[in-house]
C-alpha cells in the first residue's frame, strides 16, 4: 500500500480524526496511486496516521476510513458493517413498524464514499466515491455476513453517484438475488419504493423523524405538501387526519408514486389532490390559503460556488410559501444543501420572513435521525437543517 506524505503542519486534521485529506495538504508524490486505491496518510516525516482511498481530480483526495492500520480487507468491512448494525439497532431499527432504514451513512459511520440503505430485505448500495466502488464485493459479502437471513438481495445504485469519467462503465445491478421494487412500512405507515429508478436509493428515509412531527399539527387542517416526491409528508397528513392535502412536485413520476402510495392508506377521512408543476410557479399561480405547509426541495447548492444563488432561491421560495400560509398556520421548511449551514439558513428564512411581511415564532429547529448520525470530528455531515414556525 503506498504511503502518501502531507506537508508539513498539514496532519492537525488528521489527528483529530476528520476523514478528508485535501490536495493542498499532500507533498509530490510520483507516480500517483490510481483513483480508487487504498493509500496510507503519513505526516511529512513519513510516520502512520490513517488509511483511505484515494481520488484524484478534485479537492478531496483522500477520504479516510481508518486511524490504525488496516489492509481494508474483509475482516475490515465485517467488524464495520457490525459495528453500524449495532447502532442502528441501538437506536431502535429495524422493527416491527419501521423496515426501512439508513446501515451506512458515509463519514457518520466512518466509512466516507458509501450510503447503505435497507428497505426490508434488499439493501440498496450507493457508492459516491471510486474506492469504495472498487471494493463493492468485499462490501456486499461483509453485508451477507453481518445480516445473514435478513437480507435477500444487494441492488448496486451507483451509476449515478461517482465520477463521470469512471460512471461510464458502471450499470446499477443486483449484486446477489433478486427483488422486485415493492411496499416497505415506516412507523406502520406502507409506502411503494422503486430503488431501482427512484431518486437516491428510492425513497427520502432522513425525514422520517420529521414526518412523525408533522402529525401532531394537521388533524382538520388544509395541507399543501410541496416537492411532495412519493408523498411521505401527505401520507402521515392524511393518516393524522388532514381534512385536505395538496401535493406538488415538477416530476410526474414522483407524483404517480404519490397516488400510489395515498391508495396504500388503510384508512383516511381527509382529501388528497396532486398538482405536477413547479412549486414556486405553483404558489404564485394558486390563490388558496393553506394551514399547515411543509417546503422540502432538493439541494439548490452542491458546492460552495453555487451557495449564494442557492440562498436566494431558499429566500424567494420561502417568501411566497409564506404568503400562502393563514394566519396561526404552520411552515415545515428544510433545507439538505451541505454548504448552507445553520446559521445561513436560519438568517435566510429570517429575509423571506420580513419580504413576505410576517411575524414569526420558531417552534422547532429539526434535524437528521439517528441513522444518519453525525460523527463529532466531521460537523459537515451535519446535512439536513430544517425549522417549524408559527405564523401570524
Amino acid at each position: 500500500m503506498k504511503r502518501l506524505l502531507l506537508r508539513k503542519g498539514k496532519a492537525a486534521s488528521v489527528h483529530r480524526r476528520h476523514p478528508w485529506v485535501f490536495s493542498g495538504a499532500l507533498q509530490r508524490h510520483s507516480p500517483l496511486p490510481e483513483d480508487g486505491e487504498a493509500v496510507e496518510i503519513g505526516d511529512h516525516q513519513g510516520q502512520y496516521l490513517a488509511t483511505g482511498h484515494y481520488q484524484s481530480g478534485r479537492s478531496i483526495v483522500v477520504r479516510l476510513c481508518a486511524f490504525s492500520p488496516t489492509d481494508l480487507g474483509p475482516d475490515f468491512w465485517s467488524a464495520r458493517l457490525q459495528q453500524a448494525r449495532q447502532y442502528r439497532q441501538v437506536a431502535g431499527l429495524p422493527d416491527a413498524n419501521c423496515n426501512c432504514y439508513r446501515l451506512v451513512h458515509g463519514e457518520g459511520d466512518g466509512l466516507p464514499g458509501l450510503i447503505i440503505d435497507i428497505y426490508g430485505t434488499t439493501a440498496v448500495i450507493q457508492c459516491h466515491s471510486i474506492g469504495m466502488h472498487r471494493q463493492l464485493a468485499d462490501i456486499v459479502s461483509a453485508l451477507q455476513r453481518v445480516l445473514g437471513t435478513e437480507l435477500k438481495a444487494a441492488y448496486d445504485k451507483s451509476a449515478e453517484t461517482l465520477p463521470p469519467r469512471y460512471a461510464a462503465g458502471v450499470e446499477n445491478a443486483y449484486c446477489f438475488g433478486q427483488a422486485a421494487p415493492g411496499e416497505v412500512r415506516e412507523y406502520g405507515h406502507r409506502f411503494w419504493v422503486d430503488w431501482e429508478t427512484g431518486q437516491k436509493t428510492g425513497f427520502i428515509l432522513d425525514q422520517r423523524e420529521n414526518r412523525r412531527m408533522l402529525q401532531r399539527y394537521v388533524r382538520g387542517k388544509k395541507v399543501l405538501n410541496a416537492f411532495c416526491y412519493s408523498g411521505g409528508f401527505s401520507i402521515y397528513a392524511l393518516a393524522a387526519g388532514a381534512d385536505l392535502v395538496h401535493s406538488v412536485d415538477v416530476s410526474k413520476k414522483a407524483i404517480e408514486w404519490t397516488e400510489r402510495n395515498v391508495a396504500l392508506l388503510d384508512d383516511h377521512s381527509g382529501v388528497h389532490e396532486s398538482y405536477v408543476e413547479d412549486v414556486l410557479q405553483f404558489l404564485r399561480r394558486d390563490g388558496a390559503v393553506y394551514e399547515v405547509m411543509v417546503v422540502d426541495p432538493p439541494a439548490f447548492a452542491k458546492n460552495i460556488s453555487k451557495r449564494h444563488n442557492a440562498v436566494q432561491g431558499y429566500k424567494r421560495l420561502n417568501a411566497q410559501a409564506l404568503r400562502r400560509l393563514g394566519k396561526g398556520g404552520i411552515l415545515f421548511t428544510f433545507s439538505c444543501s451541505q454548504v448552507v449551514d445553520d446559521r445561513l439558513f436560519y438568517n435566510t428564512i429570517v429575509a423571506a420572513a420580513i419580504e413576505a411581511g410576517r411575524k414569526i415564532r420558531v417552534m422547532h429547529r429539526l434535524s437528521q435521525p439517528a441513522d444518519h448520525p453525525v460523527s463529532l470530528f466531521h460537523p459537515e455531515g451535519s446535512y439536513l437543517k430544517g425549522l417549524v414556525l408559527w405564523v401570524e
